[in-house]
C-alpha cells in the first residue's frame, strides 16, 4: 500500500476526531475503530490516487460524517467551541443539482411504490410499464449525485432538518429505544426485501407467462439490496439503491396482499337476474373465467342472422374490457390437453380426448395410450328465429274508408241457407 492511502484516511479521521472532541476519549476511539476498516476499504476501492477529496465525495465532509455518527450512536450535539467547520468545494455551491438528486430520489421511490402496488393488486405486470416514465428522472438524479457529490446533498437544509429531527427523537429515551430496535432489524429487512422481490416476480408469472422477462431484473435488484443495504452507513450514495428497492417492496407487498384478500373473498360469479354473467373469478392458472349461472364456460359460438357461424370473434364487456380466458390445445408429445395462454378470441377448437392401442385403433385396451385431437367448426346447428314483420301502421290523419249507407254487415246465420223441415205423413 502506498503512503498516500493511509494519509487520506488519517486526515479524514483526524477531522472526524476533532468534530467529536467533546465526547469522552475512550468513546471517540471506539467510534473511530468501528469506521476505520470501512474507510480503509473504500480508499483501496478508489485506487492509488485516492485523496481526502475523494472520501468527501463518497461520505460527505468529516464534520457531517461525525454528526451522523453522533446521531446513530445516541450522543448529544457538539458542545460550544468544538470545531464544526464544513469544507466547501466549488461543486457544493450549486444547490439545484444537489436538490434535484435528493428530490429525484424521493419522487422515484414514491412512483415505484405506486406502480408496484398497482401491479400487485391487479396481478398484471403491464402496470409496471409506468416505470419507464421514472427512468429519466432517476438517471438525472444519479447524474447530479455524481457531479455534485453526496456532501452537497447532505448539506441541504431539508437534509439537515431531517437529521436534527432524528437527533431530537433519539434524545428521548423511548425514541432512542425505538430507533435502536429498528436499527437491529436492518439485516432482516434486506433479506426480506430480496425474498419479496423474487416472490413478487413468481406471483406475476402465475397470471402472465411473459412476466418471466421481468424476473431477472427483480433478482438483480434483490442481490443489489442485500449487498448495498449493510453498506449504507459508510457510503450514503448507496441510498439511491436501497430506498427505491425498499419502496418497490413495500408497494408490491401491499398490492399482493390486497390481491390475495380479494381473491379469497371473491364470489365465483356475480349475482344477477339473468343466467349469464361475465364474472372475473379465477381458474387454476389464475386467469379469468366466463360463467353461465354456476357453470364455467370454455367456449362461445356466434352466428349471424342467417344462421351462419362466425369465426375470429373477439368479446368485450360493457366497459371495453376483453373477456380473456384460458385457451387450451393438444400437447403432441403427451397426447393430453395443455394450456396455450389467454385471449378473448372465439370460438376455440374442440379437444377430443381418448385412448388408442398400438395399431392406432381408437379406444383400444391393449397397450393403450392417450391421444388428443383438435376439431374446428361448430358441433351443432343453430336455428336463428326470424323476426316477425310488424303490420304497417296507418298514417296519422288518413280518412277512414266510407261504408255504404243502409247496409248491414252480414252475419254467419244469414250467409248459411236454412233447410225446411221434412213433411210429416
Amino acid at each position: 500500500m502506498s503512503t498516500e492511502k493511509p494519509t487520506a484516511v488519517r486526515v479524514y479521521l483526524a477531522r472526524v476526531r476533532t468534530a467529536l472532541a467533546d465526547l469522552p476519549a475512550g468513546e471517540v476511539e471506539e467510534i473511530l475503530e468501528d469506521v476505520r476498516p470501512h474507510l480503509a476499504e473504500m480508499e483501496v476501492e478508489l485506487g492509488p490516487s485516492a485523496r481526502v477529496e475523494a472520501l468527501i465525495e463518497r461520505l460527505g465532509t468529516p464534520e457531517s460524517y461525525a454528526a451522523e455518527l453522533r446521531s446513530s450512536g445516541g450522543y448529544p450535539p457538539p458542545a460550544d467551541g468544538v470545531a464544526t467547520t464544513v469544507l466547501k468545494t466549488p461543486k457544493e455551491h450549486s444547490l439545484f443539482g444537489a436538490r434535484f438528486a435528493l428530490w429525484g430520489l424521493v419522487f422515484c421511490a414514491a412512483g415505484l411504490a405506486l406502480f408496484a402496488f398497482g401491479a400487485g393488486v391487479s396481478v398484471n405486470p403491464d402496470a409496471l410499464l409506468g416505470l419507464l416514465l421514472l427512468a429519466p428522472v432517476f438517471a438525472l438524479s444519479l447524474w447530479f449525485l455524481h457531479s455534485r457529490g453526496i456532501a452537497a446533498v447532505l448539506a441541504l437544509p431539508e437534509a439537515v432538518r431531517v437529521r436534527d429531527t432524528l437527533r431530537k427523537f433519539r434524545e428521548d429515551r423511548k425514541g432512542d429505544r425505538t430507533l435502536s430496535y429498528l436499527g437491529s432489524l436492518k439485516p432482516a429487512w434486506w433479506v426480506a426485501c430480496a425474498a419479496v422481490l423474487v416472490v413478487f416476480g413468481l406471483f406475476l408469472m402465475l397470471r402472465h407467462s411473459y412476466a418471466l422477462l421481468l424476473l431477472p431484473f427483480l433478482i438483480a435488484a434483490a442481490v443489489a439490496v442485500v449487498w448495498a443495504g449493510p453498506r449504507t452507513s459508510g457510503d450514503r450514495r448507496l441510498l439511491w439503491i436501497v430506498v427505491p428497492v425498499s419502496a418497490f417492496v413495500v408497494g408490491g407487498g401491499f398490492g399482493g396482499i390486497g390481491a390475495m384478500v380479494d381473491r379469497v373473498g371473491h364470489s365465483p360469479y356475480f349475482p344477477d337476474s339473468t343466467p349469464y354473467s361475465a364474472s372475473y373469478a379465477s381458474d387454476q392458472y389464475g386467469n379469468q373465467q366466463l360463467r353461465y349461472g354456476d357453470e364455467e364456460l370454455k367456449n362461445v359460438y356466434a352466428f349471424d342472422a342467417d344462421g351462419k357461424p362466425l369465426t375470429d370473434v373477439y368479446l368485450y364487456d360493457e366497459q371495453g374490457r376483453p373477456l380473456t380466458i384460458t385457451r387450451y390445445g393438444c400437447e403432441q408429445s403427451t397426447g393430453t390437453e395443455a394450456r396455450r395462454g389467454v385471449d378473448n378470441r372465439f370460438p376455440r377448437p374442440q379437444l377430443v380426448q381418448g385412448t388408442q392401442d398400438a395399431n392406432g385403433n381408437l379406444d383400444g385396451y391393449n397397450g393403450y395410450r392417450a391421444y388428443c385431437h383438435e376439431v374446428t367448426g361448430v358441433p351443432f346447428a343453430a336455428a336463428i328465429p326470424k323476426p316477425v314483420p310488424a303490420p304497417p301502421s296507418k298514417p296519422s290523419g288518413a280518412p277512414e274508408s266510407p261504408k255504404p249507407s243502409g247496409s248491414t254487415p252480414a252475419t254467419p246465420s244469414s250467409a248459411v241457407p236454412t233447410s225446411s223441415a221434412p213433411p210429416t205423413r
